[in-house]
């Protein structure tokens, strides 16, 4: 007698038998052969009369259990919710494939795939026989047979013309963008900010998808790796692939491009893989090879670039049990790997390095842990405070390390990442004001050139001992976090937050110029400097030559470039350290007073904070100078309209005594002079080596980068040099708006 018809998965759901589904799962994670997925745990064990019952198989039969890890990450992007559905509609065409005999929400119960795992025969890495790769790249031939009329319904954002490969990229960037970063944000955002991934990095990624040529749609596996894969052991077929739950459908190069970096081939068996396809493809469905050689490295890029969330997301959880050196230099070098992968067609620059990473990871697990467990001696966490700067009456000892601890749960926006510093925005318990936490970027993330002469905290407790009415923030605690005693201590300091008052939004910049409101108070600022006694910061500042010293600064900087820096320079028409030396002897200005100056005015160093003025921020740059040297180096730095520099040059001659303004008008433009050439060479290094261009002045200041060098070499009184390729200098940014070649990476 034949065994009864299989009812459809939807049925069991909610019928009488529900008792005999639920005691079969339950057996399965007691006495079921296990093995675990990302997503999923699977176990083997035979079917138990009522079960076969129910699904229509003998008693005896081995299936397979697969249960949805509920803890696991939302790390990856579904087309369709249900596996079932799938398997469903490609048993016609893939008749070897598991088959799904019933299922409940959370859970299901497969028909068991008799072989062994690919990668229990030859691990990742190791390359493959060409037997094999022929055999699996028939694999996916044979999935372009599948009809769309088959297959479930396709969400409503999927393109409507299914021959267009740019719009369906664009759609997966998207769809991860929505269905990984954003369910995990809340979570991971202030661990990615710190590790220099913006929230639109995905949305960026979609706006830069290139044209490409187009290819009719077909289904695809899109995790066709080494562990779903089974070779089976009658060899009819040879190879069978499991795990669809992350099937979609649009572009076949998409499916070509997942296998071939899932697989983890050897980098010389690449070419190997994608000639198999080529030539099963062909057979199958020749226009799915159109541009093949072109377009293939979109998708390679796009695959690397999205493996940065699930890849990241692992590295930290995998801290959660044991946070022991060796665990973290794994997690650490798994969180560089991805950030490398990932640089080029996201366009991240300043990768930290990996210890760096490890400490990011730390307070980001020590925060978590905390808020866990609610026992602060398990966070790991110390610190050795300086003594250079005592204990705040605003800010006791013990807020310190509560700042600490909350400083790696902060999230994505109150995270803030700049040239030199990580600043992480937090609240602690019994201090009604908000405080940045500020680290100091690793050598490697920074690559800057100016160099900083003045202790920032020693500035900042200048400023508030004095009568000066000069705004910025408060040094609250300075000192060293031991996050692990085997590592180096990590230097910090807390200051107080200055962006809009009573909340933690981020602060307003004057980007675009001053108000002349704004003007005004920047002037009195300055102004006010000038009353701040200096010598405990400089004891030997009266005794310098300011201008002198400027130039010098100037000469070393552009000999201390690196060899393809200078040698760039030389071919635009700069000089060297010798020749600029010379011809910077020629510039000179008057003798005036000097004073505390701020040193770096760009506007994302000035707060705009409603009701409470303009305060100044970031002073790691003060010097003690010519205060006509911070005004000028401000409207170098800062869009400055004709009638506010006039106005601003107006009020700040008015309010000072001679000694600090005498000659300024014969003066001014020697210093403007001086902020060009010195922005022509550092402007062009960043263009050279990608240091700090994503900080927001660093990135218009190289945009416009073709009007800076003219201005420079003007002011150097040398001619425009034309180069041996006149399109060199045609390549350079202009700043003036006309499109400049942007997208993903131009190699495999």
């Amino acid at each position: 007698m034949g065994a009864p018809p299989v009812p459809s998965p939807s049925v069991i759901w909610g019928c009488a038998t529900d008792d005999a589904y639920d005691d079969f799962v339950r057996q399965a994670k007691q006495v079921g052969e296990m093995s675990r997925g990302h997503h999923n745990r699977n176990f083997v064990l035979p079917l138990t009369e009522r079960m076969a019952r129910l699904v229509g198989r003998e008693p005896g039969t081995s299936v397979t259990v697969r249960i949805r890890r509920a803890e696991a990450l939302p790390v990856v992007v579904r087309t369709w919710q249900q596996e079932s559905d799938i398997l469903g509609a490609i048993k016609g065409v893939l008749p070897h494939v598991p088959e799904c005999l019933a299922e409940r929400p959370g859970s299901a119960v497969h028909s068991y795939v008799q072989g062994v795992p690919l990668s229990s025969m030859c691990q990742n890495g190791k390359p493959l026989d060409q037997m094999l790769i022929r055999a699996l790249a028939g694999l996916l031939a044979q999935m372009s047979q599948v009809r769309r009329e088959a297959l479930p319904r396709l969400p409503d954002c999927w393109p409507r013309n299914d021959k267009d490969s740019q719009a369906f990229l664009r759609t997966l960037a998207v769809l991860v963008d929505r269905q990984v970063r954003q369910p995990n944000w809340t979570a991971f955002g202030g661990l990615f900010a710190a590790l220099g991934i913006p929230d639109d990095a995905m949305t960026r990624l979609a706006q830069r998808v290139p044209p490409m040529s187009r290819r009719p749609y077909s289904l695809l596996h899109t995790d066709l790796h080494r562990d779903n894969v089974i070779v089976s052991y009658g060899g009819d077929p040879p190879l069978i692939c499991v795990d669809w739950e992350l099937a979609t459908y649009g572009d076949p190069l998409h499916d070509l491009a997942t296998h071939l970096v899932r697989m983890q081939y050897p980098a010389f068996q690449w070419g190997e893989v994608i000639d198999a396809w080529a030539a099963a493809m062909e057979g199958a469905r020749p226009a799915a090879v159109n541009g093949l050689t072109r377009d293939l490295r979109h998708y390679i890029a796009f695959e690397r670039a999205q493996s940065v969330y699930p890849d990241i997301m692992r590295a930290a959880k995998s801290l959660e049990d044991s946070c022991d050196q060796k665990n973290l230099d794994v997690a650490s070098a798994e969180v560089r790997r991805a950030l490398e992968a990932a640089a080029e067609p996201l366009g991240l620059r300043q990768l930290p390095e990996e210890p760096e990473i490890e400490r990011v990871l730390v307070r980001w697990q020590a925060a978590r842990r905390e808020r866990r467990t609610g026992v602060r001696t398990a966070t790991g966490i110390g610190w050795e405070p300086d003594k250079r700067v005592p204990e705040h009456p605003d800010f006791p000892r013990n807020a310190v390390l509560d700042a600490l601890i909350a400083e790696g749960a902060a999230p994505a926006d109150r995270v803030f990442k700049g040239t030199a510093h990580l600043n992480s925005v937090v609240r602690v318990p019994g201090v009604d004001f908000p405080v940045v936490v500020r680290r100091k970027l690793a050598a490697p993330c920074r690559r800057e050139r100016s160099r900083s002469f003045l202790s920032e905290h020693a500035v900042l407790r200048a400023i508030e001992d004095s009568n000066a009415t000069v705004r910025a923030p408060r040094v609250l605690a300075l000192g060293l976090s031991e996050p692990r005693a085997s590592r180096p201590k990590d230097p910090f300091a807390i200051h107080t937050y200055v962006g809009p008052l009573g909340s933690d939004r981020p602060p307003n910049h004057p980007v675009h110029g001053l108000l002349p409101h704004e003007a005004d108070e920047l002037v009195d600022q300055l102004c006010e400097l000038t009353k701040i006694e200096y010598s405990s910061l400089d004891p030997a500042a009266d005794s310098l030559d300011f201008f002198g010293w400027l130039t010098q600064e100037l000469v070393r900087l552009v000999q201390e470039l690196p060899k393809e820096s200078q040698q760039l320079a030389r071919v635009l028409g700069l000089p060297d350290g010798r020749r600029l030396r010379e011809i910077l002897g020629r510039y000179h200005v008057a003798p005036r007073a000097s004073a505390l100056l701020h040193g770096d005015l760009n506007p994302w160093n000035l707060v705009r904070r409603e009701g409470a003025g303009l305060t100044i921020i970031d002073w790691e740059m003060a010097v003690i100078g010519d205060p006509l040297y911070d005004l000028v180096r401000h409207m170098h730095l800062t869009p400055t309209r004709p009638e506010i520099r006039q106005r601003m040059f107006d009020r700040w001659q008015r309010r000072l005594p001679d000694e600090h303004t005498k000659g300024w008008r014969e003066d001014w433009p020697v210093y403007r002079r001086i902020e060009i050439i010195r922005s022509a060479y550092v402007d062009l290094d960043r263009l050279v080596t990608g240091a700090s261009l994503d900080a927001p002045n660093v990135r218009r200041a190289v945009d416009s980068y073709g009007m800076t060098l003219a201005a420079a070499t003007a002011s150097l009184g040398l001619p425009v040099r034309s180069t041996a390729n006149p399109y060199l200098a045609r390549a350079l940014p202009h700043g003036d708006g006309r499109p400049r070649a942007v997208g993903f990476p131009t190699g495999v």
